[in-house]
């Protein structure tokens, strides 16, 4: 993963590049609907995020980063019963340097960059936003890997990787029930201007889809 040295302060570089591989190690766990180059994506537009957000607000830029790269690293979807550990990310962070408020910082905003957890308790992800700002690019970066074709292409992987019911047909519901409405929910307006194109790209695919199928009686 490429890592450009001005947008991190030296020490925040220095815990990045120690992070790198044990986060690509951790994700190789995963399917390839959320592996290493899922995590490459979303950091490189927390970036992007960051860069068009500086003008309408302040972020600390390794919080936003650090975030992106441990976002996934404690998902309760791959994470075997019983042996999450919800002090994972901050004791990573520890144990490679990162001063303690560094750490529980980053830690907050990666175990709640969610969409389910925003979905079931909006108010407390926005009691967090106002406490963690970076909160909303993060959210952003992870929400716009959704969408667009390597939304399409992730979708699938996942209905591939869980296996049936509901299989490929699923998948294409599931842009309906919830990637199309992902813009929505956008927190910066680099992310919204993002999202729109990204969504209508799922749009065009799905009815592709509905198109096709219906050929199948």
């Amino acid at each position: 993963m490429a890592l450009v040295d001005e947008d991190l302060s030296s020490s925040g570089a220095a815990v990045y590049e120690a992070l790198q591989e044990h986060v690509r190690e951790s994700m190789s766990r995963y399917d390839a609907s959320h592996d290493f180059n899922h995590i490459h994506r979303v950091v490189a537009l927390a970036r992007r995020i960051l860069a068009g957000e500086r003008a309408r607000a302040a972020y600390d830029t390794d919080v936003v980063l650090l975030a992106a790269l441990l976002h996934d690293v404690s998902d309760k979807k791959y994470a075997p019963a019983g042996q999450e550990n919800r002090d994972e990310i901050a004791d990573l962070l520890r144990k490679h340097g990162a001063p303690d408020a560094l750490a529980v910082k980053v830690q907050t905003i990666a175990l709640n960059v969610s969409y389910s957890k925003e979905i079931k308790d909006p108010a407390r992800t926005a009691a967090i936003l106002g406490q963690h700002p970076e909160l909303a690019i993060v959210q952003d970066a992870d929400r716009l890997d959704a969408l667009g074709a390597i939304g399409v292409g992730r979708a699938l992987t996942f209905a591939a990787a869980r296996g049936p019911p509901g299989g490929m047909g699923e998948a294409i519901q599931h842009f309906g029930d919830k990637l199309e409405h992902l813009g929505d929910m956008m927190k910066t307006e680099t992310g919204r201007q993002m999202a729109r194109t990204r969504t209508e790209r799922l749009k065009t695919f799905r009815t592709w889809w509905v198109e096709e199928e219906t050929l199948v009686v």
